[in-house]
């Protein structure tokens, strides 16, 4: 199957880096990306600015072929720490011109199976070539046959919802239609929305941390902005991140900034709140606690629970999968929060994504299935040992070229309900407790 191409599911930062692994060891790559340009889910959230430096952003055999094919006209960034769109206007996008017509996009993969095979049929199962069932943005279905598939498709698109039990709480969906719910990070640039009005954040993490210093820059401009933060879990040490810790200095510094507008009171912050429903009255969101708490009226509620990835597509693949994370099965003891505690998770290769599929792999933001700790440094690594797995350099593939920086988080995101021995106060106050006093809640 050497004359096929390998065909890689999305064009974002590991997307693109794929192919450029790919064309170094002499393999023909194929990038098919359902936006209309490079790292389309990206540009959703142009605004935010990263926590990894460019050093750790900019892929080195991208990076190779970036200098041919400008003829060292195009230089790495070597500092500082760019947004989204700085992200694509410096590399992403100039990578994508680079690759040229390796690169299709509108091009949404609905579909990947073995030619003629189904995923019953074992009979010279491995010996077919895939086929990548492709619809375009025009309605129009077509179909590549390839002789592997890196899925770098990412989580993006499949937000988790605000229910607590991880299904949409109910009238959640139609709080959306009405313009009520978002999914993604506030842009304080763009502030008519949440200016003199009440948002609610429901979320941890990265993005709602993002989110509360988004909004509270709204509402130091904007008097009369308000802001709720709706916790599921009780407050420990490491529910602001990794603080000074975390090798990333500024992912440290995202958490640190969102505790300090809790403790100005910019933001009341509620713990052990975990959404069950959410009603519309009078054209605004009221959303419900399991426990029948309800917060007060919102304009705006900001659901910033995680992602999930898309298996939709990939069903008529036999896959080996974490039951719990919904990531390859080899790499989910280094990266489920529930038992991941201190150090630094360990880089993984194509060994770890290998699945019971031949020559199908799962990289980047996808590979870690429901877990939240993804570097783009991670995905790098693992582009580079599966190219060189797929150019039959086993050697190469199996050597591990990466050491990932501590996060500075002890006890992982698993922790639920109030830790043994906690007394109230500190960094571990009590489930439910109002840390910041603010709008009243009801019951």
């Amino acid at each position: 199957m050497t004359d096929r191409p390998v065909v890689v599911i999305g064009a974002g930062p590991q997307g693109l880096a794929a192919a450029a692994h790919l064309l170094e060891r002499g393999l023909t790559p194929l990038v098919l990306e359902q936006g209309a340009g490079p790292a389309s889910a990206v540009a959703e959230w142009g605004h935010v600015r990263l926590f990894s430096a460019w050093p750790e952003l900019v892929d080195g055999a991208s990076a190779r072929l970036l200098d041919r094919a400008t003829m060292g006209g195009w230089t790495a960034p070597e500092s500082g720490y760019p947004t989204g769109a700085e992200w694509i206007e410096r590399y992403l996008a100039p990578l994508a011109a680079a690759l040229a017509d390796h690169v299709r996009y509108d091009a949404r993969v609905v579909g990947v199976s073995r030619k003629g095979r189904d995923r019953l049929v074992d009979a010279g199962r491995a010996e077919q070539p895939f086929t990548v069932h492709v619809t375009t943005a025009a309605g129009v279905e077509e179909r590549f046959e390839a002789r592997a598939v890196i899925d770098a498709s990412g989580t993006w698109r499949k937000p988790n919802p605000a229910g607590a039990d991880g299904i949409p709480a109910l009238g959640e969906a139609a709080a959306t239609a009405a313009g009520l719910i978002s999914y993604a990070v506030p842009d304080s640039a763009d502030p008519e929305r949440y200016a003199g009005k009440h948002t609610v954040v429901v979320g941890a993490g990265a993005s709602a941390f993002n989110a509360i210093i988004e909004l509270t820059r709204i509402g130091a401009a904007h008097p009369g902005t308000t802001i709720t933060w709706a916790l599921r879990r009780v407050v420990t040490s490491s529910t602001f991140g990794g603080g000074e810790a975390d090798q990333l200095p500024e992912r440290g510094a995202l958490g640190l900034r969102a505790k300090r507008a809790v403790a100005d009171g910019a933001v009341e912050l509620l713990t052990g709140f975990r959404t069950a429903r959410i009603t519309v009255d009078e054209g605004r969101a009221v959303v419900w606690s399991e426990d029948g708490r309800a917060l007060p009226p919102a304009d705006n509620v900001v659901v910033l629970t995680g992602f999930r990835p898309d298996l939709s597509f990939l069903s008529e693949l036999r896959l080996d999968l974490d039951p719990t994370l919904e990531a390859p099965r080899n790499i989910a003891v280094e990266i489920d929060p529930n038992i991941h505690s201190c150090g630094s998770v360990q880089a993984t290769g194509a060994a770890d994504l290998a699945q019971p599929e031949p020559d199908l792999y799962l990289v980047g933001m996808k590979s870690y299935g429901r877990a939240p700790t993804f570097l783009a440094l991670t995905g790098y690594e693992q582009i580079r040992s599966v190219a060189a797995e797929l150019a039959g350099d086993h050697e190469a593939a199996a050597r591990v070229e990466l050491v990932l920086p501590d996060t500075g988080v002890c006890g992982g995101a698993g922790v639920f309900d109030e830790p043994e021995g906690a007394q109230g106060g500190g960094c571990c106050a009590p489930a439910q407790e109002v840390l910041t006093l603010g709008t009243p809640v009801s019951s």
